[in-house]
């Protein structure tokens, strides 16, 4: 396993770009391990290696995975949250323990918790809607990317107009958070619900605005039109 995470590492090493490496620093507030990969080169590099190796089973694979995630570098964890994704067929309930386990214990910035949160997570939910209400326990976590995660799991069902009520039920429950990235994270679920649901939203952001905090209402009615976005912002 550790010639797979080898190759991984000298074929992002030989894709990475100085410049990117310290314009990436900018968009996060704690100091991330990043070699300054493209998103886009990063992206096909994780199908091209994915591709080149013949991985014996979904076991091996996660395992592999979990080396990615220990080296602590951000396109590394891309490319286990890729991986992890593409056999998202596999899937598993008692996978779930896998994924909890890389949230609480690797993830430890916005990008990684989302990486593989929005897609792992957010299939595997679509899946075994039964465990939504692991989603909701997260939400008492000490750990901020867990209580960050029990939103934006659910980013992607939202866009198809799932899961409504336990979207409210999981912004009821961190509505309050005074953490700036977990209130950012439960607005855009709140802002993709709105997509398919905008009357119920802007109804739950109006029955809560006056303790939501402002940075959680802005992002749930970002893409609302201006009438409701100015009625959502009186004070």
């Amino acid at each position: 396993m550790s010639s797979i995470t080898d190759r991984v590492r000298n074929e992002l090493q030989k894709n990475a770009e100085e410049k990117v490496r310290i314009s990436s620093q900018r968009f996060f507030k704690e100091e991330i391990k990043t070699f300054g990969v493209k998103a886009a080169v990063l992206h096909n590099l994780s199908k091209a290696l994915y591709n080149d190796f013949d991985f014996k089973g979904k076991q091996e694979l996660f395992e592999v995975c979990e080396l990615l995630w220990q080296s602590g570098y951000i396109e590394e964890a891309a490319v286990a949250c890729n991986w992890s994704y593409y056999i998202r067929k596999q899937y598993e309930p008692s996978d779930f323990e896998t994924f909890e386990r890389w949230i609480l214990n690797y993830a430890n910035n916005w990008a990684t918790c989302d990486a593989l949160c929005n897609h792992t997570v957010g299939t595997f939910i679509e899946m075994y809607p039964e465990f939504i209400q692991r989603l909701k326990d997260f939400t008492r976590s000490e750990n901020r990317w867990m209580r960050r995660a029990a939103a934006v799991s659910l980013i992607v069902p939202a866009r198809k107009g799932k899961f409504l009520t336990d979207i409210f039920e999981i912004a009821d429950l961190l509505l309050t958070d005074t953490d700036d990235l977990v209130q950012k994270g439960y607005g855009w679920m709140l802002k993709v619900a709105a997509n398919k649901h905008q009357q119920e939203v802007f109804e739950y952001v109006i029955k809560h605005k006056r303790i939501m905090p402002r940075t959680a209402l802005r992002y749930a009615i970002e893409k609302m039109p201006a009438d409701l976005k100015v009625e959502a912002m009186k004070k």
